[in-house]
């Protein structure tokens, strides 16, 4: 797993912020290398055990989006969600809509420091449907460059 420090070092954007340790620990190594690093907060719209993220009705949601205006070196960008994986596409829709909804809740109460234009929710294998529901921002490298080996 990649460290905190590392990920500032390397990366101008961090896109799956899951809890408000990780938010100060990025903070942190980023005021030390004098570097904004834009992120996204990490929505679990499934429910899955199996993957990270905030659950939607969590109040740790809401407070690391209310840290945002302490962590000066994070640029909140908006949020990302990895669905439950169903071969149709359809399936995707209602979490991409509740990610787009719980979005433009968050959006309408104006917090500083927090700017919620981009969703990044969407697959190789559902893209299109995330992109009808507000995606911003896919991910589609199996599309691109095949599927992995197994390991």
């Amino acid at each position: 797993m990649l460290s905190a420090a590392r990920a500032v070092e390397l990366f101008a954007a961090v896109d799956s912020v899951d809890s408000l340790r990780l938010a100060e620990k990025l903070n942190a190594h980023a005021q030390a290398v004098g570097k904004r690093i834009r992120v996204l907060v990490e929505v679990s719209v499934g429910g899955e055990a199996a993957k990270s993220g905030l659950r939607p009705t969590s109040p740790d949601l809401e407070r690391v989006l209310r840290s945002a205006e302490n962590l000066r070196y994070l640029e909140f960008r908006g949020l990302m969600t990895i669905p439950p994986f169903s071969d149709d596409p359809q399936q995707a829709r209602p979490y991409f809509c509740k990610l787009r909804e719980l979005r433009d809740q968050f959006a309408a109460r104006c917090w500083p420091a927090v700017e919620l234009s981009e969703l990044s929710m969407g697959m190789s294998n559902d893209f299109e449907v995330a992109i009808e529901e507000g995606s911003t921002c896919v991910r589609i490298g199996t599309a691109i460059f095949g599927e992995r080996p197994q390991r």
